[in-house]
């Protein structure tokens, strides 16, 4: 038995959509990015959504608006993905790094801690789809010391009057908080749609847009959508209408837009992504939890509370008392049964442009600590309850023999 780690859903309906747009004879932005666009505004409940060709771009787009730039600071976690701190290095501003909880998100009181009169935003990260405090994230961002300290650069910056709250939510689309979509908490949510996620376009981007008043969503909107292309005008579906060839290019844009064949997957997969696919990756993440929760060498991932539900991107086991040697060895052992796992993340203190940068592992305990014992397991619709089995049998066969070896 053949288990992948995360294949992309592709069935016959996304097929079908795909080549509605293949045979459309229009296959870059278009009418399927606008529908795309609106099916993630409706599905989340925020007012303006832009899709673009990654998380990575759809973040430095905003950061664009932010104004953001040299001497300028955006906190974010150590345990993430390194596309979380790049985005603000091609930004041109510096990222501050701090550590997480125990259940891997930001840690509110290191966050709180680490914010100067050169913060100007703040990167939290959905890990796995499960969304951070918001609550704890929002009260110190609107703290009267916190917004007295604040400088401003720029028209926007002093709008907002304290730093800016920017949800990393590439794992995260279809996770809750307090009853509503989690992409409501923050003033800025970007979603990745790469092909490892739960709803892909093979690779790109959804930038969902909360921002408070006076600031107009739709204006904002506008102002992403023309810097998404260049700042043209015009996107290429007007121009290549009759008549519509002239245009001007008002500010230095960039190119990162999303095409109508990428976006037809999304399409496909959202329209069952509630009824269908979410539950389905639900039921995997449950077989997990049925396993996991009678041994008591496993901690199980957060995934719901009073105020979260988890979107089941991944499933984030870790096991108590082992070394980071002993969890490769666990991995290598289930890869040569053809099982495919994976770790999340490494932590970006442990990279070697970090670590060059001054960044310092030591100073960021309980992401070592997670990063040590975790092993993401495949979650995904395809997957079989016999496949979960197989799985879960051969990694408490695993544990078994790296526990026992005295060697490892």
């Amino acid at each position: 038995m053949k288990i992948p780690f995360s294949p992309p859903y592709i069935d016959m309906d996304v097929i079908l959509e795909v080549t509605e747009s293949l045979q459309s004879g229009w296959i870059t932005t278009g009418p399927k990015v606008k529908e795309l666009e609106q099916m993630i505004a409706t599905m989340t409940g925020v007012s303006n959504v832009l899709c673009v060709n990654s998380w990575t771009s759809g973040a430095i787009l905003t950061m664009k608006w932010l104004g953001l730039g040299e001497g300028d600071e955006v906190i974010v976690p150590a345990y993430t993905y390194a596309a979380t701190a790049l985005s603000v290095m091609h930004a041109g501003a510096t990222p501050v790094m701090v550590d997480v909880l125990d259940d891997f998100t930001i840690d509110p009181d290191k966050l709180r801690n680490a914010i100067t009169p050169r913060t100007k935003a703040i990167i939290s990260v959905d890990i796995a789809g499960w969304p951070c405090d918001y609550d704890s994230i929002n009260a110190i961002l609107h703290a009267p010391e916190i917004k007295s300290q604040f400088t401003s650069a720029n028209e926007v910056q002093a709008t907002f009057g304290r730093p800016v709250l920017i949800s990393d939510a590439a794992h995260s689309l279809g996770a809750m908080y307090q009853g509503k979509a989690a992409a409501c908490a923050s003033d800025i949510t970007i979603f990745s749609l790469h092909a490892v996620k739960n709803v892909t376009t093979a690779e790109g981007g959804a930038i969902c847009l909360n921002l408070p008043a006076p600031f107009d969503n739709e204006e904002i909107y506008k102002w992403l959508r023309l810097n998404a292309l260049n700042g043209q005008t015009k996107d290429a579906f007007t121009k290549s209408q009759g008549g519509g060839w002239r245009y001007d290019i008002v500010s230095d844009g960039l190119k990162v837009n999303m095409p109508d064949i990428c976006a037809a997957i999304g399409v496909a997969q959202l329209k069952k992504y509630e009824s269908q696919l979410m539950p389905e990756r639900k039921r995997v993440f449950e077989h997990y939890l049925s396993f996991f929760n009678m041994k008591n060498w496993a901690i199980i991932p957060a995934f719901e509370d009073a105020d979260r539900t988890s979107s089941y991107h991944l499933f984030l086991l870790r096991i108590k008392n082992i070394t980071e040697t002993q969890r490769d060895t666990i991995i290598k052992k289930l890869a040569d049964k053809d099982i495919a796992t994976n770790v999340h993340f490494i932590p970006m203190p442990m990279l070697t442009l970090f670590k060059n940068m001054g960044y310092d592992i030591n100073d960021y305990p309980r992401s070592y600590a997670n990063y040590t014992c975790e092993i993401s397991l495949p979650v995904y619709p395809q997957l079989t309850n016999e496949e979960c089995v197989y799985l879960e049998d051969a990694l408490e066969q695993a544990y078994n023999e790296v526990i026992n070896d005295a060697t490892i």
